[in-house]
């Protein structure tokens, strides 16, 4: 195979991961990357963040207003886990401003708005706060 035809391969497996087999029934999956390991991905592989501020275990996020426009809160109703992850390692908290967000064992999820296609990780180590979640360093 050509390094053309695999670097083209490459190229439509990151831009549109359905389309060559990539695929998920999932809401939350756990992919793995050479420079961070495991981490916590949704359904169309957008990677999902966890935020230092937000205090651990107490079901609070601290992210809103603008915050929360660069780093949407994660969550949806039908929560499916990929088989490599608990599901009871997965939580529902309301927030202050009306909407319900995941977490991950205590940690509220996030996307990040920098992020603009299935696999990036702009976030990670943003501001020193930001960070992908790696299921394999958490503790709970």
């Amino acid at each position: 195979m050509s390094y053309k035809l695999l670097t083209l391969i490459l190229a439509a497996l990151l831009l549109f991961p359905g389309a060559i087999g990539v695929d998920s029934t999932y809401a939350v999956n756990m992919v793995n990357s050479e420079q961070f390991g495991a981490y916590l991905t949704n359904e169309t592989f957008f990677t999902l963040y966890r935020y230092l501020g937000d205090p651990q275990d107490d079901k609070i996020s601290t992210c809103y207003n603008s915050c929360a426009v660069v780093w949407p809160p994660f969550y949806v109703d039908d929560l499916t886990v990929d088989p490599e992850l608990r599901s009871r390692d997965f939580d529902v908290i309301d927030r202050d401003d009306g909407k319900k967000q995941l977490t991950y064992k205590g940690w509220p999820l996030y996307l990040y708005s920098g992020d603009n296609r299935a696999f990036e990780t702009n976030g990670q180590a943003k501001n020193g706060v930001w960070f992908v979640v790696n299921p394999m360093n958490l503790t709970r």
